[in-house]
């Protein structure tokens, strides 16, 4: 009965160890290839590393580079809206969470999609013959060399393999990753960070930073979040298989620099959600703590979450409720436009850069003039940023 274990002869303890192995093995082929090199750009992986992450993603899972990196640019771009191939705010959380594969397949066969987002992908003979054209034949491989490694156990192997992207990608991250957990940046979508940390999600749990800094090939952004795939580009980096080429910015304060000049104002759009944060912990939350004993407690109920996230990703019933909320408090109402008046900084790229250093210079003046204390504070390190 020896055949039954295969050719290694495995223990139940280690055939656990192999499959979390070969599970975290796809993880960081996607996290890495996929998503960090081929589709952001942030980091460039040596020709070999990438052709071997093509080749387990082809055994594994049969993914093709193009479908999924135009899935997931066009994720990017279309965030939060009908055209969103996976979001749970157009879906539900039910429908990603447990048909999140199924909405990747339909999208695959969106012709527009593929052409609009795929530039850049791979498109060699191997791709096109091979990866390509037989999507199902390294599958089959996979599961042929299971059975003879591990004996009937590896369909087991094989299966648990398969489900691993499709159920923490598709389903985790897509899914509970836009819509329950942590935020650091108030970026123009719904992401979250789900958890402080996670081994098994390759780092991809950190979800709302990526979404804030998504060409940043490290995705933790604070001391103690735990990002495995940048050690796994530290070790690569280290061997000369892997370059950083984007991370994400750091701001940086130059306390003795009070003029706002081109300097400024690129350092603040570099470094906008940073600023955002901060105008976030040090303006409007200190504001509405000052303001929290004049409101009825039916207002004060959620007024954090209302004065900080951003209104367009707000229901209707929470956009009611912040309109009464600044209609009942003037000061609330002053920072909350002062962010707003922020925000449409860096949103008018149509507009010269002479022309928001003046906006910028009339915004510190006006925060100045507020009255707020928080808000004059927070103008006068405006100023201060500086291009690390």
């Amino acid at each position: 009965m020896e055949y039954l274990s295969g050719l290694l002869q495995l223990g139940p303890l280690a055939l656990t160890l192999i499959t979390v192995l070969l599970c975290q093995a796809t993880v960081a082929c996607v996290t890495l290839y996929l998503h960090r090199d081929q589709a952001h750009r942030g980091l460039e992986l040596h020709p070999a590393v990438r052709h071997l992450c093509r080749f387990w993603m082809w055994l594994t899972t049969g993914i093709k580079t193009n479908e999924w990196v135009a899935i997931h640019r066009k994720h990017h771009a279309r965030c939060e809206t009908e055209e969103d191939p996976h979001s749970p705010q157009i879906h539900g959380l039910r429908k990603v969470l447990f048909e999140g594969a199924e909405l990747y397949r339909e999208e695959a066969k969106n012709e527009e999609t593929l052409e609009h987002f795929s530039h850049g992908t791979p498109d060699d003979w191997i791709e096109r013959n091979i990866y390509q054209r037989h999507a199902y034949l390294g599958i089959g491989i996979m599961f042929t060399v299971n059975i003879v490694l591990f004996g009937p156990i590896g369909i087991t192997i094989g299966a648990i393999q398969m489900a691993t992207i499709p159920f923490l990608a598709a389903g985790i991250i897509n899914g509970v990753g836009h819509h329950t957990g942590y935020r650091n940046f108030e970026c123009d979508d719904a992401a979250t960070n789900i958890v402080p940390w996670g081994v098994m999600l390759g780092g991809e749990e950190l979800h709302n930073n990526h979404h804030a800094f998504p060409t940043s090939s490290k995705f933790s952004v604070r001391q103690w979040e735990f990002d495995i795939g940048w050690l796994y580009i530290i070790v690569l980096r280290f061997f000369g298989l892997a370059k950083v080429r984007k991370v994400a910015p750091k701001p940086v304060l130059q306390p003795e620099r009070r003029n706002i000049d081109i300097e400024t104002l690129k350092a603040v759009l570099v470094n906008r959600m940073h600023v955002l944060r901060d105008y976030s912990r040090s303006v409007t939350i200190p504001t509405l703590r000052l303001e929290l004993a004049d409101l009825p407690k039916r207002m004060a109920r959620g007024a954090r979450r209302l004065m900080v996230r951003q209104p367009k990703l707000l229901d209707d019933d929470a956009r009611q409720r912040l309109s009464e909320l600044l209609d009942r408090n003037q000061s609330l109402r002053t920072v909350h436009e002062f962010r707003e008046r922020l925000r449409a900084l860096w949103s008018g790229r149509t507009i010269s850069n002479e022309k928001l250093v003046v906006q910028l210079r009339e915004w510190v003046a006006q925060a100045e003039a507020s009255g707020i204390r928080a808000l004059q504070d927070f103008s006068g390190r405006i100023s201060t940023y500086q291009i690390a």
